[in-house]
């Protein structure tokens, strides 16, 4: 399906980034590995190149803007193009506003939310015929726990800022959608109680594999008709109506 497509995974070393950069390789795609883990970064890029797919691991920082540059420039260097951008990276910390310093709140802003921008300026620079730019938002962008201020201001950021660069992609015929993913479990799935999937109207806890689909559907130049749109996959939990007895 992306055969002779390339796309720029952020954050894709581990977790649902993972789940995405082996599905888009799976798809034909060239997956570019973009993250901060090097380690990791290296050693999946290896586990695809050994199963017969086209992947490069670029240690990136995300936050830094000449960095950013650089691994889009070296990805269109290398595959000719950039096609489909996915902005996965992201980080949280749940502590009390009253304790959360002013440097932690912006490592949050700017690990999670300046750098979709600044991910989706140069890369779009680089799609000369047209593309797809993917958000990673969350739920948290419209329900909160306590002690969530920086996730929750930057993933709601971040929902903006995908319709605002849709109308202004939309001349250079980019498409910008975001995805809000719920409980998504990046850890042991079965370790999971039943009452953490039975509290969920699927009946069941997320995997990265959910959003990995959501990444390929919303990527696919049919479905170009959906643009500044944010899809929330998080298995009914924000549709349920509760009350505590």
């Amino acid at each position: 399906m992306f055969e002779n497509k390339t796309v720029v995974i952020t954050g894709a070393a581990q977790g649902i980034g993972r789940s995405i950069a082996i599905h888009f390789a799976k798809a034909g795609a060239n997956v570019v590995i973009a993250d901060i883990a090097h380690d990791l970064g290296v050693q999946l890029a290896g586990e695809l190149q050994k199963e017969g797919y086209t992947a490069i691991f670029i240690e990136t920082d995300v936050r830094s803007e000449e960095n950013v540059r650089q691994t889009m420039e070296m990805a269109a260097n290398r595959f000719g193009g950039i096609h489909i951008l996915i902005n996965n990276a992201g980080k949280g910390k749940w502590v009390s506003p009253l304790e959360l310093s002013l440097d932690d709140w912006e490592d949050i802003i700017h690990t999670n939310l300046r750098s979709v921008f600044l991910c989706s300026r140069e890369a779009a620079k680089l799609m000369k015929n047209g593309g797809a730019i993917i958000n990673m938002a969350s739920t948290r962008a419209e329900m909160s726990e306590p002690h969530s201020e920086s996730y929750a201001a930057s993933k709601g950021g971040i929902v903006a800022l995908t319709h605002a660069l849709a109308s202004s992609f939309s001349e250079l015929n980019i498409t910008v959608n975001s995805i809000s993913p719920g409980w998504i479990e990046t850890g042991d799935y079965d370790a999971l109680r039943p009452s953490d999937h039975l509290q969920h109207l699927s009946k069941r806890v997320g995997k990265p594999d959910d959003i990995a689909r959501a990444c390929l559907y919303l990527a696919n130049p049919d479905n170009n008709f959906i643009t500044g749109t944010n899809l929330t996959i998080d298995g009914g939990m924000t549709k349920k109506m509760i009350y505590e007895e």
